[in-house]
């Protein structure tokens, strides 16, 4: 929306502020349920939900989920080195920083203007050790030393899709590359019915790491609805008993797939490429009604 942006803003605490950024317009809508939380829409799709009395609070699905995966990476309470492929509210680099203090973040948002809109209205706290650059995720990502990472996180939609080159075997050679020996990474997967693209991207990283899991409601791994699925990857043994008692406890209990009944699930997909790659689908309307 370049320049022009227009802004609405309200002195009533109860009013959502509107914003054009440069990826479509941004609204970020108070939680009448908690004092001082937001949650942060693009274009009507909600994208991210902070309380900024409580960051240790992951009031999305899929962000608990991945919320799980930085609580198992190390012990409690040690801190990590942990780069987060798109930024949206900075909901999980608040919740590493809550949860693991004097850890070290960096966090790679394209969107320039929403990073300035969310550090204006939801400032970081000052003393958290995160770094944010607004530029695309794969470069960002090519910016972090050799073997920097405890954990790679990417979360990043382009309306509403994974762009294609986020989603090939050489975007995860530089994932492994910015990581430690043995470090984890876990994606943000969005798909729905055949789960064509979902099946693609456990085949793809598959053939980069030696250990998977996959986290998701039943009802979108037996295909019956569009929804999000967090893939984990390491080339250690992942902590599947515990992500598995996390996953079940949940508010909306996820199953986690590992294993045979993962490899078995990819139905036979192959590994995406560059040469290969797509967006991930487009979710359908009535997602988010």
């Amino acid at each position: 929306m370049g320049k022009s942006r227009n802004t609405r803003r309200e002195r009533d605490a109860d009013a959502a502020v509107v914003e054009g950024v440069d990826g479509g317009l941004a609204q970020l809508v108070p939680d009448r349920d908690r004092a001082r939380a937001w949650t942060l829409l693009l274009d009507g799709a909600p994208q991210s939900h902070v309380d900024l009395d409580d960051p240790a609070y992951l009031s999305f699905e899929y962000q608990r989920r991945l919320g799980h995966v930085v609580d198992l990476t190390a012990p409690p309470g040690r801190p990590l080195h942990v780069v987060h492929l798109g930024g949206g509210a900075f909901t999980l680099a608040r919740y590493v920083a809550a949860t693991r203090p004097r850890s070290t973040q960096q966090v790679v948002e394209r969107d320039a203007a929403l990073v300035q809109l969310v550090r204006r209205e939801l400032p970081l706290d000052p003393g958290a050790r995160i770094r944010v650059r607004s530029v695309d995720a794969r470069e960002g990502l090519g910016k972090v030393p050799d073997g920097w990472a405890d954990l790679v996180i990417s979360d990043v939609f382009s309306g509403a899709r994974t762009p294609a080159h986020l989603t090939s075997a050489e975007f995860l050679d530089e994932v492994r590359r910015a990581l430690k020996p043995g470090g984890c990474y876990a994606a943000n997967l969005a798909d729905g019915p055949p789960l064509a693209h979902l099946r693609g991207q456990i085949a793809t990283a598959a053939a980069r790491f030696a250990e998977l899991a996959l986290v998701a409601d039943p009802t979108v791994l037996r295909g019956k609805r569009f929804g999000n699925a967090v893939l984990v990857a390491s080339d250690l043994p992942l902590p599947i008993a515990e992500l598995t008692r996390r996953a079940a406890s949940d508010p909306h209990p996820g199953r986690v797939e590992h294993g045979r009944a993962l490899t078995d699930f990819t139905g036979g997909a192959t590994p995406v490429t560059d040469a290969s790659a797509v967006a991930s689908p487009a979710p359908p309307p009535s997602v988010f009604r």
